[in-house]
């Protein structure tokens, strides 16, 4: 990976201030549009944004942890970072978009590097209607929520809902119920990844339900269509040995 010009970009906690300060006594540091490379640095949920904010621009971003857990990040140091650059392992990641109408007759359109999730929003149980590239597999799922997970982001929310970890580059995505009272037994489903998932919401009005693709929310739908969009890509760049499909694999060994 060539990387003479790099842009750096930063959560502007003060922990990643002091980073970005340390790396520009050593870098000309460039914008992000001029870059090779985009070096981010935060937590986990800054480098979600940056892949979102960014995405347009096609460049790599090179992740470094300043923040608390860091797994789509590299450990933070401030020497050798063009050979870090250079030398790191690129991922390819494709977001899910998720085709949203509300009960208003709003529609809406949203990416999403990690799930697209469905969250009932009243003290009574979401009532969902589940219907997979057309063909309708649960009647009624009733549940507090439910969402469509990516492997990147399989280890997140998915894995909080017992949702399965999916190995990167397996070609499927989690289908996973939040918290099911009905049906009983039904604990998610693993897709292929070019399928499209339908959501209908059974009585809206009196069980209403929003919907999040990873930071956006959009209030009292009526339906939501969830599928890979292989049109769009972003590449994160990873150490040797630390990378996101090692973490991944990783944690389903974690006790």
């Amino acid at each position: 990976m060539s990387a003479s010009r790099l842009a750096c970009i930063h959560s502007g906690t003060a922990r990643a201030r002091e980073g970005h300060d340390s790396l520009a006594r050593r870098f000309a540091f460039v914008e992000p549009e001029d870059a090779d490379v985009i070096v981010a640095l935060g937590g986990d949920g800054f480098l979600l944004h940056c892949l979102h904010d960014y995405l347009g621009l096609g460049k790599p971003i090179y992740g470094m942890n300043r923040g608390t857990v860091g797994f789509l990040l590299n450990e933070f140091r401030d020497e050798g970072l063009l050979e870090r650059v250079e030398a790191a392992k690129e991922i390819v990641l494709h977001p899910l978009r998720a085709a949203v109408q509300t009960v208003h007759g709003g529609s809406h359109h949203s990416l999403a590097f990690n799930e697209v999730s469905l969250l009932r929003h009243a003290r009574q149980s979401a009532h969902i209607q589940v219907s997979i590239s057309g063909r309708e597999r649960l009647s009624r799922l009733v549940c507090d929520g439910v969402l469509v997970a990516t492997a990147a982001g399989s280890t997140a929310y998915n894995l909080s809902a017992r949702g399965p970890i999916i190995p990167f580059g397996s070609n499927v995505l989690a289908l996973t119920p939040i918290s099911p009272f009905r049906p009983r037994r039904w604990q998610g489903a693993l897709l292929p990844h070019d399928v499209v998932v339908e959501f209908r919401i059974l009585h809206p009005e009196k069980r209403p339900v929003s919907a999040a693709a990873d930071f956006t929310e959009i209030p009292d739908v009526a339906s939501v269509f969830v599928e890979e969009d292989r049109s769009r890509s972003v590449r994160v760049l990873f150490d040797p040995g630390h990378s996101l499909d090692e973490r991944i694999f990783h944690e389903q060994f974690v006790a």
